[in-house]
Order: structure tokens, then C-alpha cells, then sequence
């Protein structure tokens, strides 16, 4: 693993690496405040922060308002932890019964959905003599993980009766908040709140409620209840092209890379593995040290471009694990000159369409191996 520094002139740092504005992470977590007013957030970290960095934007997304944190793996709960971080952070992901004493120990909130695991844990934290705090997870139409809404009484119920457990959260998460057609998010909407009756019918205090994700602080205001969740847009993307874009945020990330060697081909010259793409005439091209062993896609052969000198030019033959080859036509290009893989006008969108995905998996592919340089 590469480390991180906050030097982008340092002379060690690897010709291949990601730059994280941290001033435009703040621009877009503000921007969420603005949209929500006095509902707390909670800021998703998963996924090395969707590519950003796990510690160092957990730490500046804290600092710039965030209430929570929220990660997929017990395992990245801990390594805020062990970082210094005391905010709460809720692992949102599915648990096994061998990892409850890990999520006690580091002080970690467990999602649960089963009256098992609920008394799982309730028995681990008697046996360590404390507290353990717990969210909920209703599934109201996305078929992953949670207890059905119209079965969730029965764990709301068992949850009063477990001495050791602080049901601190109760939430579920929208299939299509990111859909023109908001028929769907309303209804698991709706299905939600009925379920979250329960504890005003008997009185008791309301736990935090949340549903919002990303998609959903931008069109369903009604959604925002106690507590949001963004993802992808305090990275500075929108969820889908069909999504309101109600609030303003900005990319935070460049990826870039230098030319390392410079060379002329001649007509009918094939390029990489396989010989998928040839000159048909004299070209110039470079060579640039990417590749898919560090989260660059090999179908982006032949399809995807990069900006050199402030111009775009296509990448040519296959994308190897660490190099891939850039076409220049009769452009200019120095040994040095720096290479943008992503950034400026090539958004993880473009690259997105070029790879037949979306930005999520853009951001979160490119990989440990790769330095990131925060730019305060």
C-alpha cells in the first residue's frame, strides 16, 4: 500500500496518483447542510471514502459538520477507530455472530434485522459488561438486508426486552430515490413510517430515524427525518442522470499520471496485447504507468481518452495491469508531462459510460496502490 501525504510537490510521491481537494469536500458537505437544515448527517465512508481515502476524509468530513460515520465492514469501523476517531460510526453492513464481541470492544453501532441476532448481542455485551449500541434495518422494497416492514414489530418488540441493547436507530434504504418516477421510494416511504408507529402508539421514545440516501436528500425532502446518509455526493456526483440536481457539488478527485516514454510508430503497427488496435499512418504515441492493477478498467481499451497539454487523446490497444498507451496522432508530449486519467472535463461519469458502469465503481476501483494527495 502506497502511503498518503499532504505534499503534492514531493518528488517520491508516484507519477500515478489521486488528488483530494478537501476544501470542495467541505464546499459539498456544507452544501448538504444548507439542503437539510437541522436533520443530523451522516457521512458514508465506505469503499476507502468511494476512493478518497478512508482516514483522512473521515476525519475532515467530522470536522466540517458531519455528526456520524457510516461504513459498510466492521473492519473499517475499526480503522477509524484505531486512528483516534470517537464519533459514532454505524457499520450498515450484514454481521456474523463471531464478529458481535469486535463491533463491543471497538465501540462500533451494529445494524441488525433478526430477533437472533438481536439477543446475539444483547448476550455478548452482558458477558463484556457494556452498552451496545444498535440500529434497526427495515426492508421496505430493497430485498437485501432487514427484516420485511410488514414483519418488523416482532423485533421492535424483542428489542424492549434485550436489558443490554440501546436501540439508538431504526432505518431502511431506498431501491429507485434516484428514478424520475419517485412511485416506488414514496411507498417505501410510507411503509417505513408505519413502521416507525410503533413506538409512538406505545409511547416509548423515537429512535433515530433515517432512509435518506444521496438521491434522496436531493429529491425527497420529506425523506430527511432525523438523520441522512450521503454518499456519493459529498464526493461531488449525482446519483443517476435522471436525478434532481437541487443541490450544487463538485468533484473532489483528480487522477492523474505523466508520460514516461515517447515514441513514433509507423503505418501498420499494432499496439499492447492482442493486437486489438493498429496505425493505419505514422502516429506518436506515449506510454503512461496505469493499468488495471491499479483500478484503471481494461475495457477502457480503445474506448476511454486522457488530457495531456489540454487535449484529449484516445487510449489505444488493450489497458495492461500496470501501463497503458496513449495516441497523440501528431500531437506534442514530453517525457514528464502529466497525464489526466480523471479530472477537469473527464468526469467519473464519462469514464463511467466509456466502461458500461456508473461513477460509483469508477471512484471506488481505483485502488490502495495509488497515493492520495489531499490539498487542504
Amino acid at each position: 500500500m502506497m502511503p498518503d501525504t499532504l505534499c503534492p510537490d514531493d518528488d517520491t510521491v508516484r507519477p500515478t496518483h489521486v488528488v483530494v481537494d478537501l476544501a470542495q469536500l467541505a464546499a459539498n458537505m456544507t452544501a448538504v447542510r444548507q439542503q437539510v437544515g437541522e436533520t443530523k448527517v451522516m457521512a458514508i465512508v465506505k469503499a476507502n471514502a468511494y476512493g478518497h481515502g478512508l482516514i483522512r476524509v473521515a476525519t475532515h468530513l467530522l470536522a466540517k459538520g458531519a455528526d456520524y460515520l457510516g461504513v459498510a465492514l466492521y473492519e473499517e469501523g475499526i480503522l477509524l477507530r484505531q486512528a483516534g476517531i470517537t464519533a459514532p460510526i454505524l457499520v450498515m453492513g450484514g454481521i456474523v455472530s463471531e464478529q458481535i464481541p469486535l463491533f463491543l470492544k471497538h465501540d462500533l453501532t451494529i445494524t441488525t434485522s433478526s430477533v437472533d441476532k438481536l439477543h446475539l448481542i444483547d448476550q455478548a455485551a452482558a458477558t463484556l459488561g457494556v452498552t451496545a449500541r444498535v440500529h434497526l434495518k427495515i426492508d421496505t422494497g430493497m430485498e437485501r438486508i432487514g427484516i420485511h416492514y410488514y414483519s418488523a414489530d416482532r423485533l421492535l418488540e424483542a428489542s424492549l426486552h434485550c436489558p443490554q441493547i440501546m436501540v439508538e436507530g431504526i432505518y431502511s434504504h431506498f431501491a429507485n430515490a434516484d428514478s424520475a418516477d419517485l412511485g416506488h421510494a414514496r411507498l417505501q416511504l410510507q411503509r417505513f413510517l408505519d413502521v416507525c408507529s410503533f413506538y409512538e402508539k406505545r409511547g416509548l421514545p423515537m429512535p433515530l430515524r433515517h432512509i435518506a440516501n444521496s438521491a434522496a436528500i436531493l429529491q425527497l425532502p420529506e425523506s430527511h427525518l432525523d438523520l441522512v446518509r450521503p454518499g456519493i455526493m459529498l464526493y461531488g456526483y449525482y446519483p443517476s442522470a435522471d436525478c434532481l440536481r437541487s443541490v450544487v457539488v463538485k468533484p473532489a478527485l483528480t487522477w492523474k499520471s505523466r508520460v514516461v516514454y515517447f515514441k513514433v510508430l509507423h503505418s501498420n503497427t499494432p499496439v499492447s496485447y492482442g493486437s486489438t488496435w493498429q496505425t493505419d499512418h505514422a502516429v506518436r504515441l506515449v506510454t503512461v504507468p496505469v493499468g488495471y492493477g491499479d483500478g484503471y478498467f481494461r475495457i477502457l481499451s480503445n474506448k476511454a481518452e486522457v488530457i495531456i497539454r489540454g487535449q484529449r487523446h484516445p487510449v489505444v490497444g488493450r489497458v495492461c495491469m500496470d501501463q497503458l498507451m496513449v495516441n497523440l496522432e501528431w500531437g506534442t508530449a514530453y517525457n514528464g508531462d502529466e497525464v489526466i486519467l480523471l479530472g477537469d472535463s473527464l468526469s467519473a461519469d464519462a469514464l463511467a459510460a466509456w466502461a458500461g458502469t456508473i461513477s460509483y465503481e469508477i471512484l471506488t476501483h481505483i485502488n490502495s496502490r495509488v497515493p492520495r494527495v489531499y490539498l487542504c
